[in-house]
Order: structure tokens, then sequence, then C-alpha cells
């Protein structure tokens, strides 16, 4: 794994990598994998390039033949490249018709203002990618693969004494510093308005309401403990978000809240796709919930259950190889002591109700939060409007109606 810096080339050449090689077509190469029973798959995210290996002890030596080839004899062909280009702009045309996707792509907007790095799409957008070219591919490969900063995480029936031979290859990796960009900081809301896209005969209407914490993910400080008190509120089946909006209404499949984060911001949320004629009412009870879960807390009972459920569901979380592979891999992307989950456990059974309400009160504010509805405007407009909120329309890229982005 190695840091990237440009999400949208990273994504291509992400993509670039899983195909031809110079020794193998893609089709070859997946056929040699299936003989073994194996797979090798690269992927991108915020900050890395992450190779994933999965195999049978007795073929991973073939495996890691085929990691080699992959890593070390990529063939960046034009006819892939076009082919990517082509599904990627089909792909934002696409999405543009598809709430969900115009949901999430407009709240990272809303939340980080349309040219933060954190409101760009790590595939790019319909704008950015016909600016990418074929030789920007190869320079993000001759540039950016580096052995600095490179973490390998090997769970399975194997010493250490055993797997480090077998992957003496990567020594070939370049010893090249990256310098990651500087990222901005997070704008603050000032006050709570709707902001409404206007998607035609949409049978849903696609709520996110939240706003960026700002709150970097920390295993044993606030992050956690955020997760913790909002459980109850909004990150189980039977939270009151859940209960409310789906259980005794019946507006939605499913509704949540919860805070994500990660080493340079994060943000709470809450989302569901809501009925469309239940629009105004189901804000109207999001927000209410919201509201009330800030100002009072928890009730033990629901702090009990939380206690019961976040520690039987941890018992759960590191039993298979990929899920063990993660846990390690956290501890070195954080830089976590290996004994964080049992700092965890005892944060957890020692929290109260008081701390949980103070934690609420920190970074829930009801006042200051986006709320972005994705619907059929003739649908829905009249009855938000009666709420009482400030309302501003967006298209499906997040602009005005002016065309100035937001």
């Amino acid at each position: 794994m190695q840091r990237t810096i440009c999400q949208g080339v990273a994504s291509f050449f992400a993509r670039m990598m899983n195909e031809d090689t110079k020794n193998y077509t893609a089709e070859q190469f997946g056929e040699e994998l299936q003989k073994l029973g194996s797979s090798v798959s690269v992927g991108s995210s915020t900050d890395a390039i992450t190779f994933n290996v999965q195999s049978l002890k007795k073929n991973l030596d073939k495996t890691l033949a085929l990691l080699e080839e992959r890593m070390f004899n990529p063939k960046f062909s034009e006819d892939a490249f076009k082919r990517m280009h082509r599904q990627s702009l089909e792909g934002f045309k696409q999405a543009k018709s598809q709430p969900t996707a115009v949901a999430n792509s407009v709240f990272a907007k809303l939340n980080y203002g349309s040219n933060h790095i954190f409101a760009i799409p790590e595939g790019g957008t319909e704008t950015t990618v016909p600016n990418i070219k074929l030789d920007d591919i190869q320079h993000y490969y001759n540039n950016y693969m580096t052995s600095m900063g490179t973490k390998i995480v090997v769970v399975g029936d194997v010493t250490q004494a055993e797997i480090l031979p077998k992957l003496s290859f990567l020594d070939k990796l370049p010893k090249k510093k990256i310098t990651l960009p500087k990222i901005d900081p997070t704008p603050a809301v000032d006050k709570t308005k709707v902001y409404l896209v206007d998607i035609p005969k949409a049978a849903q209407s696609e709520f996110r309401v939240g706003y960026a914490t700002g709150l970097k993910y920390d295993a044993t400080g606030d992050y956690y403990k955020s997760y913790l008190m909002n459980f109850p509120l909004g990150g189980a089946f039977n939270s009151r978000i859940n209960l409310n909006l789906r259980e005794d209404k019946g507006w939605t499949y499913g509704a949540r809240s919860g805070f994500s984060g990660d080493e340079y911001s994060g943000e709470f949320s809450f989302s569901s796709g809501i009925k469309g004629d239940a629009t105004d009412s189901a804000l109207v009870e999001v927000m209410k919930e919201i509201k009330d879960y800030t100002a009072n807390g928890p009730t033990e009972e629901e702090l009990d259950f939380m206690k019961n459920a976040v520690g039987q569901r941890d018992a759960l979380a590191y039993e298979t190889g990929v899920q063990k592979a993660a846990f390690i891999r956290r501890i070195l992307d954080y830089n976590l002591p290996a004994n964080y989950i049992e700092q965890q456990n005892k944060i957890l059974k020692s929290m109260t109700k008081e701390q949980a309400k103070a934690m609420a009160q920190k970074y829930l504010h009801p006042d200051k939060m986006n709320i972005l509805l994705v619907g059929d405007k003739k649908k829905i407009y009249e009855g938000v409007k009666k709420l009482g909120y400030d309302i501003v329309e967006l298209d499906v890229d997040g602009k005005l109606a002016n065309k100035q982005a937001f």
C-alpha cells in the first residue's frame, strides 16, 4: 500500500492496474487466478492504493508470482483506457437520474464546499475525467509507486519467517517520498437550511441531514464515544429514528444516523430514502428526534441495550481472515495500541447516561445542520416550505439556480 494524492487519477490508475499486464491479458490473468482459487485486486481510497491478495497456502507461491506480475508489469493499453473513459462518463450520466447518487454527491459539497478535496468523488467528475490522459496513468505509476509508507498485513497459516522471503520482490519498489496535499479546514454551518434538488417523478425523497464535524477517527476518544452515543438514536435497527420512521410510520425501509471519520476529518449524517408524500412529515420527525436526543440523551434502558448490543457485535467482528487483516491494518494506519479493543470495552461498560447526553450536546447541533432533500419538487416543496426553513434550490451538480457552485 502506498499513499496517493489525486483521487480522480488514483481511481483510474487502480482500475487500469486490474487490466492487462505485459505477459497476460486481463482474461488470461483471471483464468490463472481461477485455477488457483486465488484473487489479486487493486483498489484506491482517500490516501492509498491497496493490493488485496487471497490464496490457499499450497498455491501461495504461484499467487504471489501473479501479484508481482500485476505490480511490476502493468500494460496501460489505449483500448482499456478508452473503455474506462466511456464507462465513467456514462456512469456520471446515469448517476444524475438516481436520487441516492445525487444525494451523496451534493451532500459532500454542502458539508465541505464544492472545491474541497472531500467533495470530489474518488472516481473524478464529468469535468475532470475528460482531462485525464493515458500518459497521466503512466506518470502516476512512475512517480507514486513507492516503498515509503508501505504497510504489509498477512493473515493465515504462515509464519513471518516463511512469508518474508516470498515477499522479497517488494524490494524492487522505489524509495520515493510522497507528499500529500494540505487538507483545507472544514467549513462551519451557521444555520440549518433545507437544500432541495428536484428529481421529477421520483417516488422517494432521499434525506441527508448533518454536517462536517471535523471529528477525526479516534479509537478511544470522542470519536468512539460519539459512536456509542449515537447508537440509540440512529445506529441500530431499533434506534429511535428507525423505529419512528419505519416501524411506526411505515415511510421507509430503513433510516439511520452515524458518525464517520478518518485521520483528516469526519461528519455526522442521517440518511434514508422516504416515501415522497411523507417528506415534510418525516422531516419534522427526524429533527424532533435529534432535538429531543440532544436535550435529554438516551434512557437507561437504551443505554443498557447499547452496551449489550455493541459488546456482542464486537465479539463477532474479528473472526475471518479478512476481518483480522482489516483490524491489523487499522492498528497500523492509526498507530493504535494492540489492546485498543480492551480499552474500548472499558469505555463501553463505564459510559453513563450523563456522559452520553454530554456527547450528544457536544456533537449534535440541530440548529446548525445541512438538510438535503432529493426528490420530486412538485410533490414535496409546498409541504416543506410550511415548516419554516430557508429553502435553497440546487441542481443535480449541487449548483445554485444562477449556476454558481455552492
